[in-house]
């Protein structure tokens, strides 16, 4: 471990992070501490430029919510390559989809109702979209016309836009105050899911599911997770999706992942074209 960290000290050289504290951290990973609450997305794209030389996929992790979390004395063991290759192998193998799924998916809307989801939170009213559906319609068919009809209006879909915008960047994030970098013991975009503290993944059986989320989304849409807070996951983006079918799949994914992700499926949708960052809020 300490040529490890000799190592990864000397590829930290010349970064923002050089000359800060680093040590053991839980499960075989490597906490680079005192990171700089103002700077978090830069500190975790100066460590994600040198996974090449590091071996080691970057995380910003908190202790604001956990005082146990910190740079240990000695190392603790990670898993065996065995046990991480069969973690991934699980993922793999498995429909994340089927298990984060929005309860809404099921919702039916009644009379009376439609105007509600037609307004979302954007306050524009788009109630005269859906005013030739046939009530009670499941709620996902309402929200797929109500979007499909919105792209076709150029007028309010920019206002629609540009009141949800904000959920697509990265000053919308969540800012802890006590802020580190954890360096996990692989390359692996699968297989780091194994280190990850999300509220929405309580188990290893559900971890492993996460996993192949960030493996689709990483291959997709070149999102990359930058952060977990426990409640939280925080992804930048590098191929947002098109408005349409692209926008439409995605903002159902990060729904059914996000269980406290406020906005409507239909107006995320729109936001998601427009920028390069995603917020996962999923909380008791």
């Amino acid at each position: 471990m300490r040529s490890d960290l000799d190592r990864i000290q000397a590829a930290l050289d010349g970064t923002l992070l050089a000359g800060l504290p680093i040590g053991p951290g839980p499960a075989g990973t490597v906490l680079v501490a005192d990171i700089d609450p103002h700077r978090l997305h830069e500190a975790w794209q100066a460590a994600e430029a040198l996974v090449p030389l590091t071996g080691r996929r970057p995380l910003l992790v908190t202790d604001d919510f956990d005082d146990t979390l910190g740079i240990r004395p000695e190392p603790r063991p990670g898993p065996s390559d065995s046990r991480l290759r069969a973690f991934a192998e699980a993922g793999a193998a498995c429909d994340p989809w089927l298990t984060y799924r929005h309860h809404s998916e099921d919702d039916d809307v009644d009379e009376g109702q439609a105007g509600h989801y037609a307004r979302g939170l954007a306050g524009v009213d788009l109630t005269d979209l859906v005013s030739d559906l046939a009530l009670p319609v499941p709620r996902p068919e309402l929200e797929r016309t109500v979007y499909d009809r919105l792209l076709a209006d150029a007028g309010r879909h920019a206002r629609v836009r540009d009141a949800v915008r904000f959920v697509t960047r990265t000053s919308y994030w969540f800012q802890p105050t006590g802020v580190q970098l954890m360096l996990l013991p692989t390359g692996d975009v699968r297989s780091s899911a194994y280190w990850v503290d999300f509220y929405g993944a309580p188990t290893e059986h559900h971890r492993w599911k996460l996993g192949e989320v960030l493996a689709q989304w990483r291959d997709r849409w070149d999102a990359r997770l930058v952060a977990s807070w426990g409640t939280m996951l925080q992804f930048q983006v590098g191929r947002p999706p098109a408005a349409g079918d692209e926008a439409w799949t995605v903002a159902g994914q990060l729904k059914g992942l996000a269980g406290n992700l406020d906005l409507s499926r239909w107006e995320l949708a729109v936001a998601l074209p427009a920028g390069d960052a995603w917020f996962v809020h999923d909380r008791p």
